[in-house]
């Protein structure tokens, strides 16, 4: 496992959070000062220095739960809302879509690249936020420092780690479905066409050598595919060609999304269930909870401004059957973590939580959903 994952973990499932956010505020036709504001204040979050700072530090990831519970945090983060079954629904899009981009990375190196595709189109929905852009920018300059020495092997690394963190999720996303790169049983289908990754050759050629080094022999073969040599490498620098869409906005086209429990997932549910009783790594996930949301600014809504509520589902309807037809065990409501006897770390999460409290709105009317979600209540 690397230890170096977590902040291409996070920067990545955050790119997909801010699209899919995109895409709904503008189908539910929310005033463009509102959606602006709301994108502008989750960014500011996400990218704040000290947030970063323990974001990068070298460290194990934690369990779906604990990610879950930052993300959460994370969407709240201004005037927008969202009930449990939606938010349930963007965090299953989040993790299908950068799931997707991994497993169809041409080098490990390149997840590298999807990062960057993720950061260059946040930067286009703060163009206009010159203090937050300079935020962007400079997270871009930290996964530079961090990540362009290391060595094929340890990206290679990274990739596995990224692959165990996702390899029970089998969520049915409708875009997948339609475009046939995902089946019914919610697994992905590679392709055997394509450019080949940067550095390497079209195979179907088989090369010996003697003891010498010398081509003694080559023997041809079919591969069975339709591919072609890579025309040039991905730019890793602040601007340029990043040479793959892997991580680009697949839903800028204005495609309704849907999701969908196989049956696979449903039959590995109660493998995947996190215990409640008390477990090794507890402790360390408080921690690790309490240092990264730590960092995490909340901005506080100003006066009296009103929120809203944001549906990822096309009806209320289709939301209030999602969240009763999903598994128990594969909600994230609650994270149930055992470290009551450790006083003094609960004290300073509490307050770190009382921190991140969000002012209650004024309640325009009985809408449901307008509530915040309170999933750190019961830690």
């Amino acid at each position: 496992m690397s230890v170096r994952t977590l902040p291409l973990l996070f920067l990545n499932l955050g790119g997909e959070m801010l699209y899919i956010l995109d895409q709904r505020l503008r189908a539910q036709n929310i005033p463009g000062d509102k959606a602006r504001k709301v994108l502008n204040d989750i960014i500011s979050t996400m990218f704040n220095r000290k947030f970063m700072e323990e974001l990068f530090k070298p460290q194990e990831l934690y369990s779906k739960k604990a990610l879950r519970t930052v993300y959460d945090r994370l969407a709240h983060a201004s005037i927008m809302r969202l009930n449990q079954a939606s938010m349930d629904k963007l965090y299953d899009l989040m993790t299908m879509a950068f799931k997707y981009q991994v497993l169809l990375c041409p080098r490990p190196k390149d997840v590298l690249l999807v990062t960057f595709n993720h950061l260059d189109a946040i930067k286009g929905f703060i163009r206009d936020s010159p203090t937050i852009l300079h935020q962007v920018d400079e997270t871009f300059r930290q996964l530079t420092e961090t990540y362009g020495g290391l060595s094929a092997g340890e990206f290679q690394l990274i990739r596995q780690t990224l692959l165990i963190f996702f390899q029970d999720l089998h969520i049915r996303v409708s875009i997948f479905l339609k475009d046939r790169v995902q089946n019914s049983s919610g697994r992905f289908v590679l392709p055997v066409s394509g450019p080949v990754p940067w550095g390497t050759e079209v195979p179907g050629l088989i090369r010996m050598f003697n003891n010498k080094g010398e081509e003694v022999k080559n023997v041809e073969f079919k591969h069975g595919g339709n591919y072609v040599t890579a025309s040039k490498e991905g730019s890793f620098e602040l601007y340029g060609d990043r040479g793959l869409k892997l991580g680009t906005n697949m839903y800028s086209a204005n495609r309704s999304v849907e999701t969908h429990m196989s049956g696979a997932s449903k039959n590995l549910a109660s493998q995947t269930q996190e215990s409640i009783a008390p477990n090794p790594l507890a402790k360390e996930e408080l921690n690790f909870l309490a240092r990264l949301m730590g960092g995490m600014e909340i901005q506080k809504p100003s006066g009296w401004e009103p929120g809203f509520r944001l549906n990822l589902f096309t009806t209320d309807e289709e939301e209030e059957q999602a969240a009763l037809t999903r598994p128990e065990e594969l909600s994230y409501e609650v994270i149930n973590i055992q470290a009551t006897q450790d006083q003094q770390r609960n004290e300073a999460l509490a307050r770190i939580m009382g921190e991140l409290e969000i002012t209650d709105q004024p309640r325009q009317s009985a809408s449901k959903g307008d509530d915040l979600l309170a999933m750190m209540d019961e830690l």
